[in-house]
């Protein structure tokens, strides 16, 4: 996505269409810098010039940064207990609050070997 930014000094950073109340977009138009509506009913010629600057970014979409990790280590707590389908005795565990908030959290594990899943209410 490109943007433009632009910098009055001593005046507004942006501008609003008189006519509509939308946000006006600056633009570059024969040497020069006007605002158009983002419906398309004005455009505004800016008249201070020489206080103008007009730059041009490129943001990236916030996915562009992440990096995914395939991994089968969980980012758990790790516990003994047996698990019901193969026996291992270590398991991953966290809790949620599956009911109402005057009753207890729920506790649910993942087995490290087999990746069973299953919950224990208190």
């Amino acid at each position: 996505m490109v943007l433009f930014e632009i910098d009055l000094k001593g005046g507004d950073m942006m501008q609003m269409c008189k006519m509509c109340g939308s946000l006006m977009r600056p633009e570059k138009e024969n040497g020069s810098v006007v605002f158009i509506c983002g419906k398309g009913c004005s455009i505004e010629k800016v008249h201070k010039t020489d206080s103008l600057k007009l730059t041009q970014k490129i943001e990236h979409a916030p996915l562009d940064d992440v990096q995914v990790i395939e991994s089968k280590r969980a980012n758990l707590p790790v516990m003994e207990y047996p698990c019901p389908k193969c026996n291992n005795n270590q398991v991953f565990w966290w809790t949620r609050q599956t009911r109402s908030s005057d009753e207890p959290e729920t506790r649910f594990y993942k087995c490290t070997e087999c990746a069973h899943i299953w919950r224990e209410y208190s």
